[in-house]
């Protein structure tokens, strides 16, 4: 049987070396943990994982809990997630509320009962799950992406989203638009009301009034946004720019414009927040949007919860990591 001390003296290092490449404990030199990875293959060494867990008790695992894996925003987050997992020698196990709280309850207890290391959470609405409240009691470290928990101290890495919304309404309003419908998402949820705050401040310094009957609701969903947007031309003062806040969302505010063969942006414009380079090109060329980092905030939030695990250097208890966004401004507007 192959040993940790076989592929050390293989490899030309310490035992303690190997350890930390096998367990992430310690930074290794990149073509050092290269060469290391290269020997333990070339000998067919596996890393007694249960007895590792015994000793150190940890299972080397981490929850990732997102709350609608069909958005492709959380795909790419789920892959940052995964990159910064892997180079620390952990696993990564997803899990899908589909923006219900019962499914959300049901898998973060289902993730603790596997004994795992901690989790990444993207809360369900307002995230007022029983379980996720119980979180805080067991010590089970984990971190909010995307989006936080209200009345939940922990540490977060989301995007700029008041910023994001106040810069996609401004650009509207420089276009000379006064009547700018916004379809939002779901009420409660973090990401809405920061959007919501944004846009309400453009108009505010802007001077221009608002307007309740511009404001409606689309569930993150891209059916949800196909209605929402039905329900803005209805008005009988219809809005001339609708700011979409979530990419599905978008994709259905764009199917009802070209249903109905409405002109964009010379009959209404359309800002979406979160690219759609994964849509139809036809989509994705034009439209101007608020682009988000995905992967960068699901990285961040790995390597924020490593701290947490105590082996990567200290880390403020609660912690909020805002990432950037950037007006991508195309043919829409």
């Amino acid at each position: 049987m192959v040993t940790i001390r076989d592929v050390a003296k293989h490899a030309g290092v310490s035992v303690a070396t190997v350890s930390h490449v096998i367990n992430g404990t310690r930074k290794v030199a990149p073509e050092t943990k290269a060469r290391v990875r290269r020997v333990m293959e070339e000998l067919g060494y596996q890393p007694n994982v249960i007895a590792q867990s015994l000793r150190k008790r940890a299972t080397y695992a981490v929850g990732v809990l997102v709350s609608d894996i069909t958005n492709p925003f959380f795909a790419t987050l789920v892959r940052g997630v995964e990159d910064a997992a892997l180079e620390a020698g952990y696993s990564v196990i997803v899990c899908n509320s589909d923006e219900d709280p019962e499914k959300e309850d049901i898998y973060i207890r289902a993730l603790w009962r596997r004994r795992i290391d901690g989790m990444l959470i993207a809360p369900t609405r307002d995230g007022t799950c029983p379980a996720l409240q119980e979180l805080v009691k067991r010590n089970l470290p984990f971190v909010f992406v995307d989006r936080k928990a209200k009345g939940v101290s922990a540490p977060a890495v989301l995007s700029d989203n008041v910023g994001g919304a106040y810069l996609a309404t401004k650009h509207l309003i420089e276009r000379g638009h006064r009547r700018i419908g916004i379809v939002l998402g779901i009420p409660g949820a973090t990401t809405t009301e920061e959007r919501f705050a944004g846009y309400r401040q453009a108009l505010e310094e802007a001077g221009i009034g608002f307007s309740q009957d511009l404001v409606v609701w689309g569930g993150y969903r891209i059916e949800g946004g196909r209605k929402a947007l039905v329900e803005l031309l209805s008005l009988s003062h219809p809005p001339t720019a609708i700011f979409s806040t979530n990419n599905l969302m978008t994709v259905g505010v764009l199917q009802e414009l070209f249903r109905r063969n409405v002109k964009i942006p010379d009959e209404v414009a359309v800002v979406g927040f979160d690219d759609l380079g994964w849509a139809e090109i036809a989509c994705s060329s034009f439209i101007t949007v608020v682009a988000q980092r995905p992967y960068m905030i699901g990285h961040t939030a790995m390597e924020l919860l490593l701290k947490r695990f105590g082996g990567s250097g200290p880390v403020r208890q609660y912690s909020e990591v805002r990432i950037s966004v950037d007006l991508l401004i195309r043919g829409s507007t």
